[in-house]
């Protein structure tokens, strides 16, 4: 398989992985689940947030959950992966959530979705569609 083939029953795909602390917010509310919410009334496939265990960014101090002082701000990645046109139409919303600071990466994948029997939903045929993950 070569990275512009896809493998059998995949589809290409951008996985667009987003990079925050996790006390950050929005009015009032985690920038991570701002970000969850939104990605979702865009209509793309699924968003997931991941909490790390220990990271450091722009500022150098690392965090960890090791030291209970420090555990309250570490890093969390929110990926969500689709179609690259939706992803991509996706990113201007980012530009409003991020000024505070965060890093967005954006990678070429491919996507095989694997589902129960009877699962899907209205969008399970396109690229992302359905259930997006697990959530």
């Amino acid at each position: 398989m070569t990275p512009d083939v896809p493998a059998p029953g995949g589809v290409p795909a951008l996985r667009l992985t987003v990079l925050v602390g996790e006390q950050d917010g929005w009015h009032h509310r985690p920038l991570y689940a701002e970000i969850v919410h939104r990605a979702r009334a865009a209509g793309l496939a699924g968003a997931s947030v991941f909490r790390g265990i220990e990271g450091f960014g722009a500022g150098s101090v690392v965090h960890t959950q090791r030291l209970l002082s420090l555990s309250e701000e570490l890093p969390v990645a929110i990926v969500v992966v689709d179609a690259e046109e939706r992803v991509r139409g996706f990113l201007p919303q980012l530009d409003e959530l991020l000024a505070g600071g965060g890093l967005v990466t954006l990678d070429r994948c491919e996507m095989i979705a694997h589902r129960a029997p009877g699962a899907g939903g209205p969008d399970a045929g396109r690229p992302g569609g359905g259930e997006g993950g697990r959530g």
